[in-house]
């Protein structure tokens, strides 16, 4: 019994930290104000940083959207955009 024990508290820790890892992407909703080269920037004046290669869903100055994003050092990095409807 005590063979499995530590293999299992072994497995239980690895899935927590990996499940709170996950749990750092924030969102946020708002207004867009614009977007210039790769920073997104929304009426409230909060700055996100588009990644290379992102696939602008037709964003325009004006629309509301929800951004998820992570901080990357010092900046927020954008990984989803959605138009609200």
């Amino acid at each position: 019994m005590r063979k499995l024990l530590a293999p299992a508290l072994i497995a239980a820790s690895l899935a927590t930290s990996a499940t709170a890892f996950a749990a750092t992407t924030h969102n946020a909703s708002g207004t867009v104000k614009s977007v210039s080269g790769t920073t997104l920037t929304l009426a409230n004046g909060a700055e996100y940083m588009l990644p290379k290669g992102f696939k602008d869903p037709g964003l325009k100055s004006g629309q509301k959207v929800t951004v998820a994003w992570d901080m990357k050092g010092k900046n927020r990095m954008v990984e989803k955009v959605t138009i609200a409807k």
